[in-house]
């Protein structure tokens, strides 16, 4: 019992992750009550084909997320925090984009086939609607998740990882435009957000730190 209440005691900054409750409340209040107006399309996306298998990454991105805050909630307060600060702050102003820049895309294709790449893909359009895709959240999220590995001085010497986590961010985020949730514009615009939100959160809080540490020297 007194284990319990010390992990609980620990591991205290988990009640963050309600925070993305609100969050939640105002992504169904835009697709119920905000009526999108801009068409999301580039010449490019028509040289894109629809590959049904990308299914994989772009549902392993829900597992990819999971993994991110339980991993650092347990093992480092600090990065669980940035990793939060990422995503949270990622979504707010993706929300507040889709509020006042109401978007959709209608790249879509009629789906024949009845294998289980194509009813999942199936599945994703029936629950997803195409409206809110501009910046793309699956984008940014998994690059927040991928900076917070890369990041972490958990992993300094663990090349490795931050390798297959890389790797795994470029799949999420080409899986965006190959079963064709986003358009390339929904990607080029996650990652402008995420350049954004890296300056913010990892490099300004780092600059001053090692500034106040005498790390680095004012001319």
């Amino acid at each position: 019992m007194n284990y319990i209440r010390r992990f609980i005691k620990g591991n205290m900054h988990f009640l963050y992750l309600l925070l993305f409750v609100p969050l939640i409340l105002v992504f169904c209040f835009c697709e119920k009550f905000i009526t999108p107006k801009y068409i999301i399309h580039s010449k490019y996306d028509d040289y894109i084909p629809f590959i049904k298998f990308f299914i994989v990454p772009y549902m392993f991105w829900f597992v990819y997320m999971a993994i991110g805050f339980v991993y650092f909630g347990l093992k480092s307060r600090k990065d669980f925090i940035k990793l939060f600060k990422f995503i949270f702050f990622g979504m707010s102003v993706s929300y507040v984009i889709f509020i006042l820049f109401p978007n959709w895309q209608n790249m879509r294709p009629i789906l024949k086939d009845k294998d289980v790449f194509s009813v999942v893909v199936g599945f994703i359009y029936s629950v997803d609607s195409s409206t809110n895709v501009f910046p793309s959240i699956h984008v940014i999220n998994s690059i927040g998740v991928n900076i917070a590995i890369c990041e972490s001085s958990l992993f300094i010497e663990r090349k490795s990882i931050k390798i297959l986590s890389s790797l795994v961010m470029i799949l999420i985020c080409a899986s965006t435009v190959f079963i064709k949730q986003h358009s390339l514009i929904d990607v080029i615009g996650g990652i402008v957000l995420s350049a954004v939100l890296y300056v913010c959160i990892y490099y300004i809080p780092e600059r001053h730190k090692a500034k106040y540490n005498g790390e680095v020297k004012l001319s």
